[in-house]
């Protein structure tokens, strides 16, 4: 098994914390992970982007050119990666934020869903990423919930405990959706 994945948006949109959950994840199910993030000196609103490579064997390099799954939560980040994702490759976009018409591609799977509007009917517009991970996680055979929920604690801050709950609610209902 070799799976690799890009995910993008701006500093804010929560691209970090969850390629964390999905790196964690697949390290405590025994997986090879190389992480490689890349973000702005901005808090919010830079660049923000993740190469993730999982395997359950070594991994040669952690960059990927072509990858099987991208997640992207605005326009800037669509229109970079999805040139490189390959044929068949997973697409999971924010719609709020992208016109995914803008490039056509009838050879890829492709999610996409309101996340900023399916959030704000959660009740907490923050629960964006988590509905984009959970239709990640639709997708995918290698990572469920349950892996997510079970590493939770480890990667969110313990300031932040609090929102544990609500972001398992939105993996779910963004698995639901997607």
């Amino acid at each position: 098994m070799y799976y690799d994945i890009i995910m993008a948006g701006f500093g804010g949109q929560g691209i970090q914390i969850i390629s964390q959950l999905v790196a964690v994840a697949a390290v405590n199910k025994g997986l090879e992970v190389t992480y490689l993030p890349s973000y702005g000196v901005e808090k919010r609103g830079g660049r923000t982007n993740v190469f993730l490579v999982i395997s359950d064997r070594e991994i040669g390099s952690p960059v990927t050119n072509h990858p099987r799954a991208l997640l992207v939560m605005d326009q800037n980040s669509f229109d970079t990666y999805i040139p490189m994702l390959r044929p068949d490759g997973l697409l999971v976009a924010n719609g709020s934020l992208i016109n995914t018409s803008s490039y056509k591609r009838d050879d890829i799977v492709s999610c996409c869903i309101f996340c900023n509007e399916e959030a704000i009917k959660l009740g907490n517009p923050k629960l964006a990423n988590m509905i984009a991970l959970g239709a990640f996680l639709k997708h995918i055979n290698f990572l469920t919930i349950d892996d997510i929920g079970n590493i939770m604690n480890e990667v969110i801050p313990e300031r932040l405990s609090h929102t544990i709950g609500p972001n398992m609610q939105a993996l779910h209902y963004g698995n639901t959706i997607a």
